[in-house]
């Protein structure tokens, strides 16, 4: 069920770099959803009652993290206790689109 919403990038910075920290931190903050950044790279995966998504780059920007980043980023369509994300990323000179519920 999705109660809050708390971008974790925003609370702690980098913490959301290892797995671990990212669930710890989201059982800390009592999220359902826990949005990160800092890797450029988009990731969206579930853990346990946890959902975790990382939007990756707008513009595909290099980071020392990752080397080769695709533009990417995301849209949530959250309704009452539903999440719908789309994410946006152009492989190539292709923008592929897919829908991921919650």
């Amino acid at each position: 069920m999705l109660q809050r919403q708390v971008s974790g990038n925003s609370v702690w910075r980098g913490a959301a770099d290892k797995l671990i920290n990212r669930l710890v931190l989201s059982v800390q903050l009592d999220v359902d959803l826990m949005i990160t950044g800092h890797t450029h790279k988009f990731e969206a995966f579930e853990l346990g009652e946890k959902f975790f998504i990382n939007p990756g780059s707008a513009t595909g920007s290099y980071s020392g993290i990752n080397s080769e980043a695709n533009p990417s980023f995301v849209l949530m369509d959250i309704q009452g206790n539903a999440v719908v994300i789309y994410v946006y990323q152009l492989v190539g000179e292709d923008v592929k689109v897919d829908k991921i519920g919650k």
